[in-house]
């Protein structure tokens, strides 16, 4: 039988605000959703039949929004853990992922300084490849496998079975296919290429073993 004794436990932030981080965390995603409902008010949201550009953000930023007042309220009512230490790596590299992402997708221009537009085929890898390094337990190997599995998935969903006017390969590569060939035609050769390379990476990586972790001290306790 365990005794628990006074005091053992975490102390319980006072005040009105039982989970800090929740509260924390609900402010975060309110101001993101804002800020997308935002940025999207110009767009067409279209139909279910038709979707607009704006359709899949916008109704993203509501879900998202929800989920912020969602642990706003646990906050006030269910007691969670207190605010930490931040480490700059994750928003370094998720901001980073971003930006690399909107300058590469369709095309950036600043002054002399000049990105083609390379479609989502190089900016969806682009963008896992860097976000994933928010976390130093990233892996090479596994974001490259992500990225070549689930950037054909965006691009079938997006350009081939939602219609989205979204970029999805470099001009430059349409040459490379017959002529008669469609531009569905051609995202989907990219997409299977891509699909095919990434399962090729992971069976022919997937016999390494992984690093073993060592769990204990030199003191024998764990």
């Amino acid at each position: 039988m365990s005794i628990v004794h006074e005091g053992s436990g975490p102390p319980r932030p006072r005040g009105p605000i039982r989970a800090p981080q929740s509260l924390a965390g609900g402010l975060v995603l309110l101001a993101l959703s804002a800020l997308a409902l935002w940025l999207t008010r110009d767009l067409d949201q279209g139909t279910l039949n038709a979707m607009g550009p704006a359709m899949l953000p916008r109704w993203l930023a509501i879900g998202v929004g929800l989920s912020g007042l969602a642990l706003l309220a646990f906050a006030f009512i269910k007691d969670g853990d207190p605010l930490e230490r931040w480490s700059l790596r994750g928003p370094v590299f998720v901001i980073g992922a971003i930006l690399a992402f909107a300058v590469t997708i369709r095309g950036y221009a600043f002054g002399p300084l000049v990105i083609p537009g390379l479609g989502l085929l190089v900016s969806g890898p682009l963008a896992i490849l860097i976000g994933g390094f928010a976390t130093p337990e990233a892996r090479l190997r596994d974001l490259v496998i992500l990225s070549l599995s689930l950037t054909p998935f965006c691009m079938v969903l997006f350009g081939d079975l939602l219609n989205l006017p979204i970029p999805v390969f470099p001009q430059a590569l349409a040459g490379l296919f017959p002529a008669d060939w469609s531009q569905k035609a051609v995202l989907r050769a990219c997409a299977a290429i891509m699909a095919v390379a990434g399962l090729a990476v992971f069976l022919a990586t997937r016999g390494r073993s992984r690093k073993p972790v060592d769990v204990t001290d030199h003191s024998g306790r764990i």
